[in-house]
């Protein structure tokens, strides 16, 4: 190998393994590499950023606007509304829930579509007692299988056109493949694959309301309670309430008495640390007239005329008490801003008016103040808010809801002026009319200005760190086949698949990215292996087309861990899953997918 060839190779190396390390953000890792290569001399010094106007870039921007546009027009919350009818028959569930969200996932990002569907699929979970755990992955993965079916489902969709030398895919090039295996995939799920998934809860309760475990809370004695000057075991005995709530520790004037005794005297602003699931909390509250903690003080305001415990009591108009507010649980998505932080610190109930009331992780109860707790992904909340802003905080906060509590997902619809935008760009697309990101991005500007979104919304809507990983990505791959390293990979499976059949060779390809996009983000995987196997299909003689078709579906289907999917990780907390659930239903499913796969991409595109 010539020196040029060492480095990118060693550049690649490294960044698979900070990929896979996961300790920076995949975007920070990408920007490096870019870099790297620029040191280097790899990468010419005015072609550096060039991947920021790629048009793979630009069509993944505008796909992730239109589909917001969609959402807030009500287009899937209307089509979510309808698979209240399908019953209880599990087979009859999950095969509807699959079908619909594959559906939504051609057309929008399957994120979007899975947020929108993921507490139906709970709901439907209540009212057949049985766990979410057995339809929320089989969600999750036909979310990634419709994305297969357009150039617009997924981003490693359009980045695999940009790489076709005659001319890009068009939008439904994809679907004679894509379609096949997702219809496989649907069927097989529904009639197997279910079954496969763990039951990670015991569904025997009857519970119509979703809960996720015991939720640790601060609860305070407000000023005139009838409970004040009285013991702890008075209070806990009212309604027989002790028998669903633990109190921990309680808290005065800053001091932490653990584990007090029953027989503790209460004074007015007393914290009480309590453990309660969520229907014994809110009776809990009803009974007693006890308040939310509003948490720790704000260290910047300077009280000095305030009595200890003052800065717990609340104005009335501030107050979030019931019938002005509801309860809701939502998941703090991986890309949530809450991530890392406390609610103290992003100060969630001034700026956003959302009281975070509990945390539950891992199936496991928090022992830890809320105001010390540090946001992780898929945490699950309950969080308090008033009815009318609450949808929109969420949104805002990075937060999916859960379960409903008579909580409006969808705005004033507009379906008819969504749908008809979008229908406009995918004619002019199909008719030629105009190239995808002309025409995408055309759509997405039209939907601000009709009032489907606005700009700020627009912008929110954007994924931005997939867009840096994908603009310094790009260059990357560049530099890999500029040095001839991709060639030089591509003749060394060559050689090992020597004398093979060529359905063995796309079969190579498939799995290869398959298994690469478990472990990387699927964008990053077909940056990599798409010059890799354009290299293997010239020296083979095999179509390019079908190199490149193979590296797109496998990029798409990642079914074996929650890291290679933002939908598989989204569904992990509410499901209860653990890491190496996946595979249990991924594996069979993804030799499903091969199978299927190979032969069509060989007849259509070989």
């Amino acid at each position: 190998m010539v020196p040029d060839q060492w480095i990118v190779f060693a550049v690649l190396f490294i960044t698979l393994a900070a990929f896979i390390w996961n300790r920076l953000r995949f975007d920070v890792v990408a920007m490096l590499a870019l870099l790297t290569v620029t040191v280097s001399g790899l990468v010419p010094g005015d072609e550096v950023f060039a991947g920021f106007g790629h048009p793979a870039v630009i069509t993944v921007a505008a796909v992730l606007v239109i589909s917001q546009g969609l959402v807030n027009a009500g287009v899937v919350d209307q089509v979510a509304r309808l698979l209240a009818r399908a019953g209880h028959n599990a087979i009859v569930q999950v095969l509807t829930l699959t079908m619909v969200v594959a559906v939504c996932s051609a057309f929008i990002n399957n994120v979007g579509a899975l947020a929108l569907l993921m507490p139906v699929a709970i709901w439907m979970s209540r009212e057949a007692g049985r766990s979410p755990s057995l339809l929320l992955m089989p969600l999750a993965f036909g979310s990634l299988l419709g994305g297969t079916i357009t150039l617009i489902g997924t981003p490693p969709n359009i980045i695999i056109a940009s790489y076709r030398e005659a001319g890009a895919f068009g939008l439904f090039d994809f679907a004679p493949v894509g379609l096949a295996i997702t219809l496989t995939g649907i069927v097989f799920i529904a009639l197997v694959g279910w079954r496969l998934t763990p039951k990670r809860e015991d569904p025997s309760s009857g519970e119509k309301l979703f809960s996720v475990g015991d939720y640790l809370t601060e609860l305070e004695l407000p000023e005139g309670s009838d409970y004040a000057d009285g013991t702890l075991h008075n209070l806990l005995t009212a309604g027989d309430s002790d028998k669903n709530l633990v109190v921990l520790s309680l808290i005065r004037d800053d001091k932490t008495i653990a584990a007090p005794s029953t027989f503790t005297i209460l004074r007015e602003h007393d914290v009480l640390l309590v453990e309660a699931d969520t229907e014994s909390l809110g009776d809990f509250l009803e009974m007693t007239g006890l308040v939310l903690a509003s948490g720790e003080p704000d260290e910047n305001t300077e009280s000095p005329a305030e009595a200890p415990g003052e800065s717990r009591r609340h104005d009335a108009e501030d107050d979030l008490v019931a019938g002005d507010a509801r309860l809701i649980e939502a998941v703090v998505t991986p890309g949530s801003g809450l991530v890392g932080h406390t609610a103290n610190r992003l100060n969630l109930r001034e700026r956003y008016s959302v009281n975070v009331v509990a945390v539950a992780r891992q199936g496991q109860r928090l022992k830890h103040r809320l105001a010390d707790i540090r946001f992780r992904s898929g945490d699950i909340l309950l969080v308090q808010g008033f009815e009318d802003s609450l949808p929109g905080n969420l949104q805002a906060l990075g937060c999916l809801p859960l379960a409903e509590r008579g909580l409006a997902l969808g705005r004033e619809k507009r379906l008819g002026l969504a749908s008809g935008l979008f229908v406009a760009a995918i004619i002019g697309i199909v008719a030629g009319w105009l190239t995808p990101p002309v025409a995408l991005v055309a759509c997405a500007v039209a939907m601000v200005l009709v009032g489907l979104l606005d700009a700020s919304e627009a912008y929110k809507a954007i994924d931005w760190s997939v867009l840096v990983l994908l603009a310094a990505m790009i260059p990357v791959g560049g530099a890999l086949e500029a040095t001839g390293g991709a060639d030089l990979i591509a003749h060394q499976i060559l050689a090992i698949s020597e004398g093979q059949a060529p359905w063995l060779v796309i079969a190579i390809i498939l799995v290869g990215t398959m298994l690469l996009s478990n472990v990387v983000n699927n964008a990053a995987a077909a940056i990599l292996v798409a010059p890799i196997a354009l290299g293997i299909a010239s020296q083979l003689g095999l179509a390019s087309d079908a190199a490149l078709m193979a590296v797109a579906i496998g990029a798409s289907c990642a079914f074996l861990t929650p890291i290679g999917h933002q939908s598989n990780a989204l569904v992990m907390e509410p499901a209860g899953y653990r890491f190496g659930d996946y595979w249990r239903l991924g594996l069979p499913l993804s030799v499903v997918v091969t199978a299927t796969a190979v032969p069509l991409i060989l007849w259509f595109w070989g």
